[in-house]
């Protein structure tokens, strides 16, 4: 199978190494995912519950141009600075996904680029 690069104007650029997305056949490896805002790709101003809505507008903005949505993600991956916002992830999680919720890992680091409080990377498996 060969590998599409996934790449929107509507995400941030990456700021690495490293594509936005990665598609193999049916399943989309999405890159981690900070608040930033890809026009300006400066880290949007506000408080958490605004950074992690930032961060899964820029996920879903990716899913999208992968052919898919929020609703494709069988895997998501939380990495916070502080695990004490674990209980604000979930609420506003629940305004993005729907049951069957994918498959989550939640972990706490010491820092994150930008020195931002949040970041979120995901894999998709798209539906034929």
């Amino acid at each position: 199978m060969s590998r599409e690069i996934i790449h929107t104007a509507d995400a941030p650029e990456a700021i690495g190494t490293y594509s936005q997305a990665v598609k193999v056949g049916d399943v989309v490896y999405l890159s981690g995912q900070i608040p930033l805002v890809p026009e300006t790709m400066t880290v949007i101003e506000g408080d958490f519950n605004t950074q992690v809505k930032r961060v899964f507008d820029n996920l879903s903005a990716v899913a999208k141009a992968a052919g898919g949505s929020l609703q494709d993600v069988v895997k998501l991956n939380i990495y916070l600075t502080d695990l004490s916002y674990f209980g604000a992830v979930n609420e506003i999680m629940a305004e993005y996904f729907e049951q069957p919720y994918p498959a989550r890992a939640a972990i706490g680091v010491a820092s994150l680029p930008k020195d931002v409080p949040v970041e979120m990377d995901a894999i998709l498996h798209l539906n034929a």
